[in-house]
């Protein structure tokens, strides 16, 4: 059952067509620093059809096999490249939509980069956006299952409220264990504690207001608690909402910095204020860029989001992307 329906800004989605690069580095430029968009064969020509999606202004750049000419050479240097806001597209990650192995009942396979280039398990709010991506290419919502590093998970696409935005019901699967504290945070903590969802969260519940959540310094203390992790982790900072069972979230995540929303973020805040007694089983989780709804069934977290189509892009294949 869906709690609410989450706001979400609405645009009508836009066509563009990429820049065309020159084949040429800028001066100073090495080969390292260089990115040709090409197929994996080696071979140009065509072109690579992204679409850009936000889930709460959680932007991803999604790329589906099925949209292409033929297979793409889809790797962490494009990543970087085309996530970049400046040089680049622009978005917080990239999500390579493949298709799966024969007899495989899945839509979908996730292969998901963060704007470093690094790979990310899940995303709670990317696997909303490539469920759009691939119920709009297959002209029908409804059921959509997505294969992930971390593992199987179904999605349900509903309509919204313009021909560009849907809500999504995703079923993250349990909440598990995180790798437990590495540090005390330099914070007036009340609680704190890590999950896992297939990608590792420490959420703080911090004797703060709403109000002076928003004024913590997420710049500085972010990347402290990533670094103190070998493997990098996402920070959720939460406080009581005005209301009961709500939360006021914000998030640090790895690979990319301060962003808009989480949604795994939200599910493993969810899941720990929960076990501390500060709300109940059917959580709203506001965040800087929107509302998700949370439910805890079992040990299990099912999310509930919108994701926005911006735009459909063509970028010509053998276009450079230089540093």
């Amino acid at each position: 059952m869906i709690l609410g329906s989450p706001g979400s800004s609405h645009r009508r989605p836009t066509t563009m067509r990429g820049p065309c690069w020159t084949s040429c580095s800028p001066s100073g430029t090495s080969p390292a620093e260089t990115v040709v968009v090409r197929r994996s064969t080696g071979e140009t020509g065509g072109h690579m059809r992204i679409s850009k999606l936000h889930g709460l202004r959680n932007d991803f750049l999604v790329l589906l096999d099925e949209h292409q000419d033929g297979p793409l050479d889809v790797g962490p240097e494009l990543a970087r490249r085309l996530c970049d806001r400046r040089s680049g597209l622009g978005a917080d990650g990239l999500i390579h939509g493949t298709r799966p192995d024969a007899g495989s009942d899945a839509d979908v396979v996730m292969h998901l980069f963060n704007a470093d280039g690094s790979r990310a398990e899940v995303s709670g709010n990317g696997i909303r956006c490539l469920a759009q991506a691939v119920a709009r290419s297959r002209g029908a919502e409804g059921r959509v299952v997505v294969v992930a590093d971390s593992g199987r998970r179904e999605t349900v696409v509903r309509p919204g409220t313009s021909p560009s935005d849907v809500v999504v019901e995703v079923d993250l699967g349990p909440v598990g264990p995180g790798p437990g504290l590495a540090a005390p945070l330099p914070l007036a903590v009340k609680e704190s504690g890590t999950a896992d969802l297939g990608n590792p969260h420490v959420v703080a519940w911090l004797d703060l207001s709403p109000g002076d959540l928003r004024q913590v310094d997420l710049a500085q203390i972010g990347p402290a608690v990533e670094s103190s992790y070998p493997e990098g982790i996402n920070l959720e900072l939460i406080v009581p909402g005005p209301d009961p069972d709500v939360l006021v979230l914000r998030v640090w995540e790895r690979g990319v910095g301060i962003t808009e929303a989480c949604g795994s973020g939200a599910c493993a805040a969810a899941a720990l204020a929960h076990g501390w007694g500060l709300v109940g089983p059917k959580v709203r989780v506001e965040m800087p860029g929107g509302a998700v709804d949370v439910e805890l069934v079992e040990g299990r977290a099912v999310l509930h989001g919108p994701s926005v189509l911006v735009a459909e892009i063509e970028l010509r294949e053998g276009a450079v992307l230089d540093g």
